[in-house]
């Protein structure tokens, strides 16, 4: 769960400028976290990325609006044991947040960012706590009766005494977090799904929208390491199939290492990311080098023809 946000801009003189920031911590991100995003966003053109220091780990993603100026970020601070992949959720959530009450002036922006990150950690205690649910629930039922909706009031009484929703809300949710640290996609999908509709009986609708994201963002992770798996046999028998002056495979290649590196980040896959990086540097070099060698070639063969 984010512990800070911070909006950024990176000018291409000068790199990074915090915009405004709200943490619930006295740390903040370094500089060389900021510069590192500022490197991965421009020069590596990702749309979004992830980092890490020895306390933290950081989320970073571009933020874009009518009144928001072009290259501005949006950035997330979280403990190390936080999964990123399955709180993109989250983070789409208060950037659509963010976007809707962006404004120039510092101290608003603050203030939005505190209210936002406040409003977010608030939901995810309802989340984990049926008595919190309850007594949202509660007060939802005690506004029915002042407007005389005697029937829906009783609906939702019946919800939380006979049929436990809360409780079954909050324990789907442990299934499908707890599915989630196994590798157990469809079941986690499944579990915040039914979770979802269980919000959406006693009328959370913040609530049910956030957790029907996060299911189908988690549902997608299966598709997303089939696909660079694929995308990684792909490479290999490109470059394993590379004989003697037949360097166009490096080039070929080039594209498929790019996808990779952007799947990897996707995923949070940093020693990945790191590998396909060096790999489609190398093959970069090589194939400009082969460019050279290849007209080294043709040139050698046209002096001969004429020996």
């Amino acid at each position: 769960m984010p512990i800070g946000i911070f909006l950024y801009e990176i000018d291409q003189s000068f790199g990074p400028n915090v915009l405004a920031d709200y943490y619930i911590t006295k740390d903040k991100p370094s500089t060389k976290i900021l510069k590192d995003f500022a490197d991965k966003h421009v020069k590596k053109d990702l749309a979004d990325a992830s980092g890490r220091d020895e306390k933290f780990r950081y989320y970073s993603s571009i933020i874009e609006g009518k009144d928001i100026k072009k290259n501005t970020f949006i950035g997330f601070m979280l403990r190390l044991e936080e999964d990123i992949v399955s709180l993109k959720s989250i983070f789409e959530k208060i950037e659509e947040r963010v976007v809707t009450n962006f404004s120039q002036d510092k101290k608003k922006l603050q203030s939005t960012l505190k209210g936002i990150l406040n409003s977010i950690l608030s939901l995810m205690e309802k989340l984990k706590e049926p008595k919190i649910i309850k007594e949202t629930i509660n007060e939802k039922t005690k506004k029915l009766l002042d407007e005389g909706k005697l029937q829906e009031a009783r609906e939702l009484i019946e919800l939380i005494d006979k049929k436990k929703i809360p409780e079954k809300l909050s324990q789907e949710v442990k299934l499908a977090e707890d599915a989630l640290k196994e590798s157990l996609y469809k079941k986690s999908k499944k579990s915040y799904l039914k979770a979802a509709s269980l919000a959406d009986q006693v009328r959370e609708t913040e609530m049910a929208l956030f957790l029907r994201k996060k299911g189908n963002r988690v549902g997608d992770i299966p598709d997303i390491i089939k696909t660079r798996e694929a995308l990684s046999k792909a490479i290999k028998k490109g470059l394993g199939e590379l004989q003697d002056l037949e360097f166009k495979a490096y080039e070929d290649t080039l594209p498929l290492i790019d996808k990779n590196i952007k799947l990897s980040n996707s995923l949070e896959d940093n020693e990945s990311f790191d590998l396909f990086e060096k790999l489609y540097k190398s093959c970069y070099n090589a194939s400009r080098r082969a460019s050279d060698l290849n007209k080294l070639n043709k040139e050698i063969k046209n002096i001969t023809k004429k020996l």
